[in-house]
């Protein structure tokens, strides 16, 4: 028992560091670069796939001895097709303005590879909790490295910080003037932000590698 507690252990902080969704292994790279403008919107977007990857996992590793292989991919997509659809009624009930904001993110959510691929290789072979403890840290993941990137382009193109029903002014707008960076809240900056932080966190992946050689 404590040889496979240690095993989901491994699996959920893989999902956040090592395997990374959107830093490590570059998935979901649309709403990554689409919905990281701010941070509200980068929090918001991960949470709805940190519940759809939770449920849709669950209910395959519970339905994986029923689900024949000719089916799997059709099985996969109404289940996950189902929990977007979910998570989709309930941000417009409750964040209606981050939900507009997402625009046609959240839908997607369905054609996402992080849920599928997380679905074949883990869910479909693994027990509960191993599948439990992958979509988690995969998730996580997923959300920190959308926050990441919301972070450094709303603070650096607006100088300010917006957290559902918040907005924290981090720079004197008379000395910092964020329309000069304007680029960085814009489709260009999400590019540029994005393969600044994944040159960084391969430098230091390289860097542990070696040092652990």
């Amino acid at each position: 028992m404590a040889e496979e507690n240690g095993s989901n252990l491994q699996q959920f902080v893989d999902g956040i560091i090592k395997n990374n969704p959107t830093l490590v292994q570059l998935l979901g790279m649309c709403p990554t670069l689409a919905v990281t403008n701010s941070v509200d919107n980068a929090l918001v977007m991960g949470a709805a796939v940190i519940f759809v990857l939770v449920m849709s996992n669950v209910v395959t590793s519970l339905l994986r001895h029923l689900i024949q292989p000719h089916v799997r991919i059709l099985v996969f997509t109404l289940t996950i097709a189902t929990f977007v659809t979910i998570a989709d009624l309930v941000l417009k009930a409750y964040v209606f303005e981050v939900s507009k904001k997402l625009g046609p993110f959240v839908p997607l959510i369905i054609v996402n590879c992080i849920i599928i691929a997380r679905a074949e290789v883990v869910a479909a072979k693994s027990g509960l909790m191993r599948s439990l403890a992958d979509a988690l840290g995969c998730g996580l993941g997923f959300t920190l490295g959308l926050t990441l990137l919301g972070l450094i382009r709303e603070v650096l193109g607006a100088g300010s910080i917006t957290l559902p029903g918040w907005r924290i002014l981090l720079c004197d707008p008379k000395v910092f003037e964020p329309h000069a960076w304007v680029i960085m809240i814009m489709p260009p900056g999400a590019f540029l932000t994005l393969g600044a932080v994944i040159g960084i966190i391969t430098q230091i992946r390289m860097r542990s590698a070696k040092g652990g050689a």
